[in-house]
């Protein structure tokens, strides 16, 4: 172990391209997880989504395109389009107190959503990860249609 130590200092001279390299993708990766940290909203597995189905019966907001939502979506998801999406408007005001769970396709689309409805005065904010796919890979029952 004293030995590599010794070395640490010439490998680094020798090879700095190498060590900037993991330098910027360890910063990436710890200003990532500190991030996560910090959100109002949290991320909900598959599995998560089920229980708190069970448990509290939250509103699901799908906002994938309209033909994904169509071919599959979690049962109970009600579409919209993200372009229509608004916290403020009246109906969905009134699910302040009620858990909300964002879905689209994939999940990669609902950080800002999340945060507009955080930003909203909505308490209880969950994103499905991973969206409908995962859904689907976890073997779970979909709907088909527009409702």
């Amino acid at each position: 172990m004293n030995d590599v130590l010794h070395k640490l200092p010439e490998f680094a001279h020798n090879h700095l391209a190498w060590v900037a390299l993991f330098v910027v993708i360890l910063l990436a990766l710890i200003a990532t997880e500190i991030s996560t940290l910090f959100r109002k909203w949290k991320g909900l597995t598959p599995a998560g989504l089920t229980q708190l189905i069970n448990r509290d019966n939250p509103l699901m907001i799908d906002l994938s395109a309209s033909a994904d939502f169509e071919k599959a979506h979690v049962p109970g998801a009600k579409h919209v389009a993200v372009s229509q999406f608004d916290p403020e408007h009246k109906d969905l005001a009134k699910a302040k107190d009620l858990p909300v769970v964002l879905i689209d396709r994939d999940g990669r689309t609902l950080s800002k959503p999340a945060a507009r409805l955080v930003k909203a005065g909505f308490t209880r904010v969950y994103v499905l990860d991973g969206g409908t796919s995962a859904w689907q890979s976890a073997q779970l029952p979909t709907a088909k249609g527009k409702k």
